[in-house]
């Protein structure tokens, strides 16, 4: 599979800064690209509780809003392990640390090109970004 050349879109950059910013832990994006995917893009991050998974979720969901992106589909209510915003061209995983390891869609994907996105707009480390492609 070959990745894309482009550089990372806006509103999938807004959703990596904002699960940053709301703490979520081993954020990685996946680009679909070439596997015949139903999205371009998988944002994949861990929350630590019920109410850090909905901060998460709604941070992202708020900023790419305002940015003029609207989510299209919201899974998951609260005391899930698992919840899935749907943009359209990205989908966003945000799990427990539990649930992350039983689904491990990083596994089921790895034919996905794993996108080093570096430093978020607020300078940042952005935890994941150093991870190699598989």
């Amino acid at each position: 599979m070959t990745a894309r050349k482009n550089p990372i879109p806006p509103h999938v950059r807004a959703a990596i800064d904002a699960a940053q910013e709301k703490q979520a832990e081993d954020v990685i994006l996946l680009d679909l690209a070439g596997l015949g995917a139903f999205t371009d893009y998988f944002l994949v991050c861990t929350g630590f509780s019920t109410p850090q998974l909905e901060a998460i979720c709604d941070e992202i969901e708020g900023r790419l809003k305002r940015a003029g992106t609207r989510c299209l589909h919201r899974e998951g209510k609260a005391g899930n392990d698992w919840m899935l915003l749907d943009f359209g061209s990205l989908i966003v995983h945000v799990f427990t640390e539990r649930a992350r390891h039983f689904y491990d869609l990083e596994r089921l994907w790895r034919a996905a090109h794993r996108v080093e996105f570096g430093e978020s707009r607020e300078g940042t480390s952005l935890p994941g970004a150093a991870e190699a492609d598989r």
